[in-house]
């Protein structure tokens, strides 16, 4: 870029004051400070957008990367778990392959394996709709603690003295 010292600085001032004048001299200095700034600014913003692109293309290379060794060891894996499935299943069928052969010929039915019947859903039984405190029943009553709650006329009807029946006036 362009290098500019002190001494150039103070000999474009002094050729600009003579130029310019001193009265016109503030306002455009404040001018081209002011796109000296913007340009500064959008210097630093192509910086800025260069390094993001510069990053997202590395990102990008890490991920593809990464997406291979990941699709590798998923492949490696399960060549390795049906390898040990196959190996599995043929050494099951060889030790057991006399035994089923002798079996079915015993009694007579060549299937054996056992299979159990599947669970059955039984509902828990529980009445979720009901309240339910975690003071016991049994111990609200022994402590004399209302459970039902009723109106002022209700309670009042409920504790009134009898009537007597055949009593004339």
């Amino acid at each position: 870029m362009i290098d500019f010292g002190f001494d150039k600085i103070a000999l474009i001032g002094a050729v600009a004051l003579i130029v310019i004048g001193p009265e016109k001299l503030p306002r455009v200095a404040r001018t081209v400070g002011h796109f000296v700034g913007k340009a500064q600014r959008y210097v630093a913003e192509v910086k800025a957008e260069v390094n993001r692109s510069i990053e997202l293309e590395e990102l990008q290379k890490m991920k593809s990367q990464f997406e291979t060794a990941a699709r590798d060891v998923q492949d490696t894996v399960r060549s390795e778990v049906q390898q040990a499935s196959d190996n599995l299943s043929q050494s099951w069928n060889d030790a057991s392959g006399g035994l089923g052969q002798g079996l079915a010929n015993a009694s007579g039915d060549a299937s054996i394996g056992w299979t159990p019947a599947p669970p059955v859903y039984q509902h828990p039984g529980k009445h979720w709709r009901l309240k339910r405190g975690a003071v016991p029943a049994w111990y609200k009553q022994r402590e004399g603690v209302r459970r039902h709650v009723q109106s002022g006329a209700a309670r009042v009807a409920r504790f009134r003295p009898p009537k007597t029946g055949g009593a004339a006036r």
